[in-house]
């Protein structure tokens, strides 16, 4: 006669648990696919930006580029920016004589994200990609000199060869708070050209304004930067 009551405690007692365990189950399965609030705002501001490298080429060697970036900060995590500059060169060429120059502007825009696990903190570890492009003239020339074969004067002598060039960056990099508003950072790029119209029977471009050297395509900036 006690055996119908402690199966029917039993059996109520396994429907708790049960409810219980699905319970508890289902809450935490809440919580870890559910989104968790942040209290930092969407828009965080910008920062403009100036690199060294460029302007050290431009000081110390016959090519370089003044170079300078606004960028947005949105959630410490996403940085839109658009980088612009003027690169020039005045370059001898010690084997086949002839002289290359050229001075234009540049433009780059892009995005970079922060890789770092805690994003809104004061040091940034970033990979981002660039489009530039550049829309400039050159001027190659080579002073006269005897024609081996035919014994006359002859000379090399190109002005104003309009050029265009388009090109793609991979970019790893950091930045890292001074103190302040002020950060310093580095960034290391790989350049791919997408297009171009700078190559002739007659002339190739040995450095092209934002993009550096023809056939060099790796790169890197030293950057100062204002946090706004």
């Amino acid at each position: 006669m006690m055996t119908r009551p402690y199966i029917s405690i039993s059996i109520r007692r396994l429907a708790i648990s049960l409810l219980l365990l699905v319970s508890a189950s289902a809450s935490a399965q809440t919580k870890f696919f559910s989104i968790q609030k942040d209290s930092i705002p969407f828009f965080r501001g910008f920062a403009v930006s100036f690199d060294l490298v460029g302007a050290g080429m431009m000081a110390l060697s016959d090519n370089g580029q003044y170079e300078g970036a606004l960028r947005i900060n949105l959630h410490d995590e996403w940085f839109p920016i658009v980088e612009a500059g003027l690169g020039k060169a005045s370059h001898d060429d010690e084997v086949t004589k002839l002289h290359y120059k050229t001075s234009a502007p540049y433009f780059k825009i892009g995005i970079d994200k922060n890789m770092l696990k805690d994003k809104h903190g004061p040091n940034r570890l970033y990979v981002g990609l660039r489009y530039g492009f550049t829309s400039y003239k050159v001027d190659i020339s080579r002073p006269e000199f005897i024609d081996p074969v035919w014994k006359w004067n002859a000379d090399y002598n190109i002005v104003d060869a309009a050029c265009k060039y388009h090109w793609a960056e991979i970019v790893v990099g950091n930045d890292a708070k001074i103190f302040g508003p002020l950060h310093l950072g580095w960034s290391v790029r790989y350049k791919q050209r997408l297009s171009h119209s700078e190559e002739s029977p007659l002339y190739k471009t040995w450095y092209v304004p934002g993009f550096g050297n023809y056939d060099n395509k790796l790169g890197g900036t030293f950057n100062v930067i204002i946090d706004i």
